[in-house]
């Protein structure tokens, strides 16, 4: 295994957090006198609860979910395997060594319904070289989970907490010193946690959805060697110090959509049809970041994700700060190839953070018509 060569910065910062998680565990532990294996205790009611396990799927696809719920609460099984992967950014040759929920970047869109619970088995895979966990920003208590999630590689654990804020959240990995290494490693995903009763306008009248797109923006930070080439790795701890370097301006050498430069266009483009309702998740679990639907709208736009806030809408561009997820709502009314992106152009079109919808249907003159084809002026 590679040893890492970590800062005193980080050495301070992780036993910051090491506190924290230690404090964290003797109160759980404490709550849970008498139960073997067990941190946290089961309320009186959750046994009774029925269950459904749910097969998570890649994004930018969504497992199949119900936008209104038909039951009561429930507890929603998910399974999670970490793996370091590495990982191709663009067709230059840069290389990243990617710490990944399932095997992807971002992680898996979780969906549940406000009062469901939530249990997660999250596996850390036995060939990995780093210890992980997972904070959940959408979940109450123990750093998001993150303090009773620690697993080292070929171990695993299972978590349970209560879905009680409706809303987007995102969530990520967060080992005490490492954290902002782990997350602009792709470490994160997002989770939907929806109202019993479905998604409102501001005059409380239902918002519906055919499909749902999730975007995740990452931040990469690749080092160069003295002739600026990518510098390559036979591990994640090998590229740890060179890493942190480069993220230490603040500079990033990529910002993708989905893990690489290109992930969401061309053949892998989304796809839709005129008259479809289309929500799109959009997280960034590090950096701010400006969505823009070129050719479109957002029709209903919960920038910062939060349900029990009004949607705004009409919107051109909406602003999702750093460590949060929104969602956005938009019913096609045209044809053709649709650009989305961060309205930082720059990061859209020079390091990569833009994606393709291809639309089908028939055009509308009326929303729009070329008068006069560009012809010589006379």
């Amino acid at each position: 295994m590679t040893s890492l060569s970590v800062s005193r910065r980080t050495i301070l910062a992780g036993a910051a957090i090491a506190g924290a998680l230690t404090q964290v565990r003797s109160a759980a532990a404490g709550a849970a006198a008498g139960a073997e294996a067990v941190l946290t205790p089961a309320a009186p009611d959750v046994a009774s609860l029925p269950r459904v396990k749910v097969k998570l799927v890649d994004p930018p696809f969504v497992h199949d979910h119900e936008p209104v719920a038909s039951t009561g609460p429930r507890v929603v099984e998910f399974e999670m395997t970490i793996i370091e992967k590495k990982i191709t950014l663009d067709d230059s040759g840069a290389e990243y060594w990617a710490s990944t929920f399932n095997g992807t970047v971002p992680g898996p869109l979780m969906v549940v319904h406000e009062g469901d619970y939530v249990e997660l088995t999250l596996i850390n895979d036995a060939a990995n070289e780093l210890m992980h966990n997972i904070d959940f920003h959408s979940a109450t208590g123990a750093l998001g989970g993150g303090a009773l999630t620690q697993v080292n590689p070929g171990e695993k654990c299972v978590l349970r907490f209560k879905a009680t804020k409706p809303g987007v959240f995102v969530y990520h990995c967060a080992p005490p010193g490492m954290v902002a290494w782990h997350v602009v490693s792709g470490m994160n995903g997002a989770i939907m946690v929806l109202p019993r009763d479905g998604l409102k306008d501001r005059a409380g009248k239902p918002v519906t959805y055919d499909k749902v797109f999730y975007i995740g923006e990452q931040d990469f930070y690749v080092p160069r060697d003295e002739e600026g080439r990518w510098k390559t790795y036979a591990s994640p701890g090998e590229s740890y110090e060179d890493v942190v370097t480069v993220m230490k301006t603040l500079t990033p050498t990529h910002v993708v959509f989905n893990g690489a430069v290109g992930a969401l266009t061309g053949d892998n483009a989304m796809k839709a049809k005129v008259g479809e309702t289309v929500a799109f998740v959009h997280s960034q679990a590090n950096r701010d970041t400006r969505p823009h639907l070129i050719g479109g709208h957002g029709n209903h736009v919960w920038a910062t994700g939060k349900f029990r806030n009004p949607p705004e809408e009409g919107l051109e561009t909406w602003f999702i700060p750093g460590g949060t997820a929104g969602l956005m709502v938009y019913t096609f009314e045209q044809p053709g190839v649709y650009a989305y992106v961060n309205h930082n152009l720059i990061e859209a079109f020079e390091l990569g953070a833009a994606a393709h919808v291809v639309v089908e249907g028939e055009w509308n003159d009326d929303l729009m018509m070329q008068v006069v084809a560009p012809a010589a002026a006379v």
